[in-house]
């Protein structure tokens, strides 16, 4: 058997609706030497049993209590025997060799670029993510404003041509030197749903590792600039885990990360409370509760972790499939 090149894992909740495809994109359009890991997160018996008969050469890690994404990732990320990691969200599909291509740019690169990321698509066809900037208090502040994308455009790191240097990653698709990957001890299980990604490409950079992007490979993300019905629990623990990263264990960044936040998703809370019946009422009440929930998270003392458990219902979400 060939030593495997490419360890690719992937995170599913119990949707089949997505992997199916993706899993398949992969099969057809890889033909490097790979592994799958899939981690069936809280998976009905009926679909895990499915799923490995399906796809008997995917190795498929059981994961059964309440995690986040770090550690449903790190689940699988423990069995990874390739040079590389690919990490991929469920909901994106191949329609090229996009691993081979991958693998076949980063060892054209410095050794000290860790991570080599495809540009992602939206099923449009327009482009999601190309490259990401540096992101910190000032750039949090834009993006409440509406300036982010005028940001990210002046920033260098986004939309370049050819193989180029960002600075961040996104967490949909890029492939990473298991190596480094591993000295950093995976993704960090502090955080729950966000920003893991950001926070490893940060991590990353301030020990001298870059991340780059290649404008010459793309993938398509269904799934995102999607609302859903578990947003009620990840953006209170996704506020809680920005928090963690804008504040950096510094009184007067948190206190600033704080105020700029409780402006930021209680004007949103009131919008969805009021205006937003008016364009959808079902999703008013789940964006007004969401809203609602990110400014408890604010002033909360419980783990991002906590702050979902504490809002997820897990019957409403299955009932939402």
């Amino acid at each position: 058997m060939d030593k495997v090149v490419v360890s690719i894992v992937i995170v599913c909740m119990n949707n089949l609706k997505f992997l199916y495809p993706c899993l398949k994109s992969i099969q057809r359009f890889t033909n490097i030497s790979y592994e799958v890991l899939v981690t069936a997160y809280l998976f009905s018996s009926e679909n895990l049993k499915k799923v490995r008969s399906d796809f008997p050469w995917v190795k498929f890690i059981e994961s059964n209590e309440i995690r986040g994404f770090s550690e449903n990732n790190n689940l699988a990320l423990k069995y990874a025997s390739g040079e590389y990691c690919f990490i991929l969200n469920d909901d994106t599909e191949l329609f090229e060799n996009v691993v081979d291509k991958l693998v076949s740019s980063i060892r054209k690169l410095s050794d000290n670029v860790a991570v080599l990321s495809p540009v992602v698509y939206r099923p449009n066809g327009s482009v999601q993510h190309s490259g990401r900037g540096k992101y910190n208090l000032p750039t949090l502040l834009l993006d409440y404003l509406g300036l982010f994308k005028w940001y990210e455009e002046k920033s260098g790191f986004v939309n370049k041509k050819g193989v180029f240097k960002s600075y961040n990653i996104h967490g949909a698709a890029f492939l990473i030197k298991t190596n480094i990957f591993r000295k950093f001890g995976f993704f960090d299980e502090r955080y729950f749903f966000c920003p893991e990604d950001i926070a490893l490409s940060t991590a990353l950079n301030k020990e001298g590792f870059y991340c780059y992007v290649d404008d010459d490979i793309r993938i398509t993300h269904y799934g995102g600039g999607t609302w859903s019905k578990t947003i009620v629990a990840t953006k209170p623990a996704t506020v809680k885990g920005e928090l963690m990263f804008y504040g950096e264990n510094c009184w007067y960044k948190s206190f600033a990360f704080r105020v700029l936040s409780f402006l930021f998703y209680g004007f949103k809370f009131f919008y969805w409370k009021t205006f937003g019946k008016l364009r959808d009422k079902e999703k008013s009440v789940i964006m007004s509760c969401a809203n609602g929930n990110a400014v408890y998270a604010l002033f909360s003392k419980k783990t991002p972790k906590e702050l979902f458990v504490k809002f997820f219902d897990v019957n409403k979400y299955n009932k939402s499939k």
